[in-house]
């Protein structure tokens, strides 16, 4: 599969092994800060692209050929979504029953418990819409900032009648690449140059993200092009086996006492 040129980025990104811990090649990015997480929604959080399956479903056929237009780069993802949902036709309870046919990731509940716990910042970035997430993230048990929108960034969606509306609250203007949700740009901000930053994704809107992250797990069209442009990344199928290596991740960056001085003491790096 061909696809749009990709920006250089960060450079070295932090390396994982595979029991999760950081590799010596990168000790000097390890930190006892907490990572910052970075997180995609549609064939992320759940198993298959909820858009999809809403343009596939309710949408005119001709929605494919606006996809084509995207995959070739020849227009950005937010002319692609304003076109195709304009040509779906539903009413909220047919939208709904689909949405919650959907299935979710079945370890991200737990991988919600443990963000939870160890009280890591996490953040949906998604091209999306906030209507579908919400409901989503409702059905898997998850509220507060997520579901409120402090930490969810995606594109706006209401039902009117049999027409949904859409808007794009976090496109960046201008952008070169015509995103929905310029998801470089919130990580930017949102991390403030602190690390390692870490990115969860699986879909072509991914490939820009990538370049802000120190770690990034990937499946599917973003495995593909990770791989295809030399991108460090780790291969997941399901959030345990990321949950596993952020825990060691996250161990490896907590402060060890010293034996042999006052718990005053800190010791140097």
């Amino acid at each position: 599969m061909r696809y749009p040129a990709r920006l250089r980025g960060r450079g070295e990104r932090t390396s994982i092994s595979v029991k999760g811990t950081l590799s010596k090649s990168s000790e000097k990015k390890q930190t006892s800060q907490r990572p910052a997480i970075f997180c995609d929604f549609d064939g992320t959080i759940t198993r298959v692209d909820v858009t999809d399956e809403i343009l596939a479903q309710l949408a005119h056929p001709s929605w494919r050929e606006v996809e084509q237009e995207w995959t070739c780069g020849a227009i950005g993802s937010r002319e692609c979504l304003e076109r195709q949902m304009a040509l779906v036709e539903a009413s909220a309870k047919e939208l709904n029953a689909l949405i919650d046919a959907v299935a979710i990731d079945p370890h991200f509940a737990s991988f919600w418990r443990f963000i939870e716990e160890c009280k890591l910042p996490f953040y949906v970035l998604s091209d999306s819409f906030d209507y579908i997430i919400r409901r989503v993230l409702k059905r898997a048990g998850v509220n507060g900032v997520l579901r409120n929108g402090t930490h969810m960034f995606a594109s706006a969606l209401r039902v009117e009648g049999r027409r949904l509306v859409t808007a794009f609250p976090h496109c960046a203007a201008p952008c070169e690449h015509g995103c929905a949700t310029c998801k470089p740009r919130i990580m930017r901000r949102l991390s403030g140059g602190r690390g390692p930053v870490v990115f969860i994704g699986d879909g072509l809107s991914d490939r820009f993200a990538v370049d802000e992250a120190d770690v990034v797990f990937a499946k599917r069209q973003l495995l593909a092009y990770c791989r295809e442009n030399g991108i460090a990344c780790h291969q997941f199928a399901t959030f345990a086996e990321i949950e596993t290596a952020l825990r060691d991740l996250v161990d490896a960056g907590r402060p060890r006492r010293q034996r042999g001085r006052s718990p005053k003491a800190k010791s140097e790096r």
